[in-house]
């Protein structure tokens, strides 16, 4: 299983980015996808979920109405799009593969991360 992300850089406060991530090693549609963040000297949170067929999507509450996850299933690829982007939003993003109860495989996986910095 591998997970690469990519499209973090530096970005200036209301400006936007696009995450991707794209997955090999496993079937993708069959799983709900996770984008998560860790800031500096704080712990990792959750920030977006995004089911197996895409049409159910959970945000935290910081991100909601900023944030869009989506994917690509035909081409093994989860989004996370970034609007209206402030300095906290200021971390390094990974995806990780949720584990499946429906095909019993409890394992979970994770990107390396992507830098993403908000400032002017």
């Amino acid at each position: 299983v591998q997970l690469v992300e990519s499209g973090g850089g530096l970005v200036q406060p209301g400006g936007s980015l696009r995450l991707s991530c794209t997955a090999s090693g496993f079937t993708f549609s069959n799983y709900a996808m996770s984008w998560y963040r860790q800031a500096p000297g704080k712990e990792r949170e959750l920030v977006a979920v995004i089911m197996s067929a895409g049409g159910s999507t959970v945000y935290a509450d910081s991100v909601k109405g900023r944030f869009t996850i989506s994917r690509d299933n035909a081409k093994n690829t989860v989004y996370l799009q970034m609007s209206n982007l402030k300095a906290e939003d200021t971390a390094v993003y990974s995806c990780r593969r949720n584990p499946s109860v429906v095909y019993r495989d409890y394992s979970t996986y994770w990107g390396q991360g992507t830098q993403v910095t908000v400032s002017s």
